[in-house]
């Protein structure tokens, strides 16, 4: 895979990476493992939601009249 930065975003990345004392690789990688993250946390938070919803349909009908 190659990755294309604008010139702003390779320099923003340069300079984040080395204020972590990181190479810009290990920097991005950790960006991609936290989007990742991310995703996977919001899709698990949306299940529960549809899940608390199904449970107390009655009670959510009946608060919402």
């Amino acid at each position: 895979m190659t990755l294309r930065l604008t010139d702003e975003e390779q320099a923003a990345l340069r300079d984040r990476a080395a204020e972590d004392g990181v190479s810009m690789q290990e920097a991005a990688r950790r960006a991609v493992r936290e989007y990742v993250a991310r995703g996977h946390h919001r899709q698990r938070v949306e299940a529960a939601a549809e899940r608390v919803i199904a449970a107390h349909e009655d009670a959510l009908d009946r608060l919402g009249n």
